[in-house]
C-alpha cells in the first residue's frame, strides 16, 4: 500500500491484467479527489515503483486512461488529470457564449485581451460586406466557464452596423446583448468548424501547451436583412470543450 492508501495490483490467477488493475487504481484516486483535475501525476519511475509494476505496464495503463478521458499527456511534461469538459451542447439556435453558459447552469466570465477601433483590411471588408478601410471594432477576449479558460474569442464588428458599440464596456458583458441594445439583432450565422494546433500565443491565453488541440469556430453573424453584424473566430480548448448536435432526416 502506498502513500495514497492504494494497494498494488494483484497477481493471483483470474485477476484482471496488471495494466487494467493499475488503471483502475489511478482512476479511483481521481474519483476520490486524491488526484484533482489539472494535477500532474508522479514521475513514471516513482509511479511504477509505488504500483509494483514495470514502466511498460504502467504506460499501457496510462494510455488507457487517456483514451477514456481520465488523463491527458503532454510530450516532455508528463501525465495530468484531465479537466472535465464543459457539458456544452450545440444549441441549434443562434445564441451567445454567455447565453449558452447560463442556459446550462454555468457561470461565464471574460478576460479582456484588447479592443481597438481601426480601418478594415481588404480581406476583412470582403467578409464583412463593407468597403475597404471602413472602421471596425477589433475585440479579443478570453472566455471562461466556472473560472476555467475555455476559448479565445476574436471578433470584428463593423461600426456601421452598430454605431457607438465601441463605447460599450465589453470586457465583461455579452457582445450579442450590446448589439441588440443598439438595434443590431443577430438573426442567423454561417459557421465552419475545424481543428488545429494552438500556436504559442494562443496556448498562453488558454493556459495550454503549445501545439495543444483547439477547435476553431469561424462565424459570420447577420441581421434579418442580411447585414453582417460581426465576424468572429473562436478558438476552443480541445480538452475542455465539446460541441454536440443532432442530425435527422427530413421524414
Amino acid at each position: 500500500m502506498d502513500e495514497h492508501g492504494r494497494s498494488a495490483p494483484s497477481r493471483t490467477n483470474g485477476a484482471d491484467p496488471l495494466w487494467l488493475q493499475a488503471a483502475g487504481l489511478i482512476a479511483a484516486d481521481v474519483r476520490s479527489g486524491a488526484l484533482a483535475p489539472g494535477d500532474r501525476l508522479p514521475a513514471e519511475r516513482d509511479l511504477s515503483v509505488s504500483l509494483d509494476i514495470s514502466r511498460v505496464t504502467l504506460r499501457k495503463a496510462l494510455a488507457h486512461l487517456v483514451a477514456r478521458g481520465v488523463l491527458t499527456s503532454t510530450h516532455g511534461r508528463g501525465w495530468f488529470v484531465a479537466t472535465p469538459a464543459a457539458p456544452s451542447e450545440w444549441p441549434n439556435r443562434l445564441e451567445s457564449f454567455t447565453e449558452t453558459a447560463r442556459r446550462q447552469g454555468l457561470t461565464p466570465s471574460t478576460t479582456a485581451v484588447g479592443a481597438t477601433v481601426r480601418p478594415s483590411t481588404l480581406d476583412e471588408s470582403e467578409r464583412l460586406g463593407s468597403t475597404a478601410g471602413a472602421p471596425l471594432l477589433d475585440l479579443e477576449r478570453v472566455r471562461l466557464l466556472d473560472g476555467v479558460r475555455i476559448a479565445v474569442d476574436h471578433a470584428l464588428v463593423p461600426l456601421a452596423a452598430a454605431p457607438g458599440i465601441e463605447d460599450d464596456d465589453l470586457s465583461t458583458g455579452s457582445l450579442f446583448a450590446a448589439l441588440r441594445a443598439r438595434g443590431a439583432v443577430p438573426h442567423r450565422a454561417d459557421a465552419t468548424i475545424e481543428s488545429r494546433a494552438a500556436d504559442a500565443r494562443l496556448a498562453e491565453l488558454l493556459e495550454a501547451a503549445p501545439g495543444a488541440p483547439v477547435l476553431l469556430l469561424d462565424e459570420i453573424v447577420r441581421a434579418a436583412d442580411g447585414t453582417v453584424l460581426l465576424w468572429s473566430r473562436v478558438s476552443y480548448h480541445g480538452e475542455r470543450y465539446r460541441l454536440r448536435t443532432t442530425f435527422a432526416t427530413e421524414d
